[in-house]
């Protein structure tokens, strides 16, 4: 009996598991916390399998027969009542009755990512984790990739092109140009400035990374608070290689609150 009910543990929980995977990833944009928008397919396929398992699980383990909770009224034999009471003799004087008792509520630790999900639902990454790395700015891979800026008024830019037009366009086609970027607060430890900042992932959060662009001449928000920040670039000149990383700068001249994207990251 114990067996049965381990099964059906197991089976109960691989249907939750599907169940959460499917909220997050096909009836809402949770998932864009965690991964690029084009593994949605992938969770959504994962999470239909998982509870397909889980009742195909469950209808097995209940099916009258050999093994099911309901097998043991089949055979009414005085044999077979015998050799059951041996068989149950045997294992309580051996490790089977720990073992059987203990597998479901080891199962049941498989809950905690659901009760995660549902009841916690963890964020995107924001500025606690941009503070703690000092990544350096990402290189442009090729120095002729950018195209002219056009119009006349501010440019809507993602942080990761500032950054690349910044440091790699020889042609310095953000001279004097207004931009408008969108990301959360990051503080820093230098006066007078705040860092606008988006994480960029490969593939999921746990390779994330922070582009950061030093906001001057603007009051900084609260940490974590999603802003349009519009401004100028600041060009910066060495005289011989600072230490540590530098991020590039931005003159600000407007500010606007915003909701967080549903896509958090570049």
């Amino acid at each position: 009996m114990a067996a049965a009910v381990n099964r059906v543990t197991q089976n109960l929980v691989l249907i939750m598991l599907g169940c959460a995977v499917l909220r997050i990833s096909a009836f809402s944009t949770t998932y864009l916390n965690y991964v690029k928008p084009g593994f949605r397919p992938f969770l959504i396929g994962a999470g239909a399998v998982l509870m397909i398992l889980g009742v195909a699980g469950l209808i097995q383990a209940w099916r009258p027969g050999k093994g099911s909770p309901g097998a043991e009224g089949h055979d009414r034999s005085p044999e077979h009542g015998q050799g059951r009471e041996r068989a149950r003799h045997s294992r309580d004087q051996g490790h089977g009755h720990d073992h059987a008792h203990g597998g479901p509520r080891v199962a049941w630790l498989m809950c905690l990512p659901v009760f995660a999900i549902f009841m916690i639902a963890p964020p995107a990454l924001g500025s606690f984790a941009a503070a703690r790395s000092e990544t350096p700015p990402p290189r442009s891979q090729a120095l002729t990739a950018f195209t002219p800026l056009s119009g006349d008024g501010p440019v809507d830019m993602p942080i990761g092109e500032f950054i690349g037009r910044a440091w790699d366009d020889d042609s310095r086609s953000l001279t004097g140009r207004a931009v408008r970027l969108t990301g959360f607060v990051v503080p820093s430890k230098k006066k007078g400035q705040w860092y606008v900042t988006r994480m960029q992932i490969a593939c999921c959060a746990a390779d994330a990374f922070p582009l950061k662009v030093a906001v001057k001449g603007i009051q900084a928000p609260p940490p974590d608070t999603w802003v349009e920040v519009t401004g100028t670039w600041i060009p910066q000149t060495f005289g011989k290689m600072p230490n540590g990383v530098v991020y590039p700068q931005l003159s600000g001249t407007d500010l606007m609150k915003v909701d967080t994207p549903d896509e958090p990251y570049e």
